[in-house]
């Protein structure tokens, strides 16, 4: 949970302060612990600090796909084969699926993006058809977007592998669409991901004062092989 809440959001503004629960400091360990194992390193910081370390480990000396792929193996690794295989099979996109997606989502994601709720968004399902449904999820100030301040990290370790975790291993479509002037996110679940190359992330400069790279005006690099 938020401890210390902070005047101004985005690039320029002070981080936020979480005081950790029982819960968030379990979730915290096993991600981290999943991560530290599938790089084969450790790190030297405990608690969300030490899971945004193991991050930019996982970052050095990989392109995107090859950190990208790292991470699927994490997520991969939290549900075995077996129950993805059968959640596929029972629970088609339905409104009802994709709007549970989002409730849980703000129960089971917030250690990990800060404060989130439940939003009404139209979504198109790929047919051209487009309903409105309860099935968005709007994070306020993505936590791990503040703490590593990295447009890298955020597209190749979180919206990208996410998205694709939830579209094809869940089968339940995913579209993340992070803000890098606010750090605020939308998700919505049932929304078909579009192309990374045709979304506004694919042309994010690094942020300006958090990165050595961010003095060139191009797009973030890390976001290209």
């Amino acid at each position: 949970m938020p401890l210390q809440p902070v005047s101004g959001v985005g690039p320029t503004s002070e981080k936020t302060v979480y005081r950790d629960n029982i819960f968030d400091r379990l979730f915290i360990g096993l991600f981290s612990r999943k991560m530290s194992r599938a790089v084969g390193q450790k790190t030297a910081f405990k608690g969300y600090d030490g899971f945004v370390d193991l991050s930019k480990q996982i970052m050095q000396g990989r392109n995107a796909q090859e950190q990208q792929a790292v991470v699927a193996v994490v997520l991969r690794s939290l549900v075995p084969g077996p129950a993805l295989w059968l959640i596929r099979q029972l629970f088609s996109p339905t409104q009802l699926v994709c709007e549970l997606n989002a409730w849980f989502a703000t129960r089971l994601f917030e250690w990990l993006v800060g404060p989130c709720d439940v939003t009404t968004v139209d979504v198109d399902d790929g047919t051209g058809r487009v309903r409105p449904q309860a099935s968005g999820v709007q994070i306020k100030k993505c936590r791990y977007l503040d703490e590593s301040r990295c447009v890298g990290l955020c597209v190749n370790m979180c919206k990208l592998p996410t998205q694709r975790f939830f579209t094809e291993d869940f089968g339940i479509p995913l579209t993340m669409t992070p803000n890098f002037e606010d750090f605020s996110c939308e998700m919505v679940f049932g929304q078909p991901p579009p192309p990374l190359e045709t979304e506004a992330a694919y042309n994010q400069p690094c942020l300006v004062d958090q990165c050595a790279l961010a003095a060139r005006p191009q797009p973030c690099p890390k976001l290209r092989n």
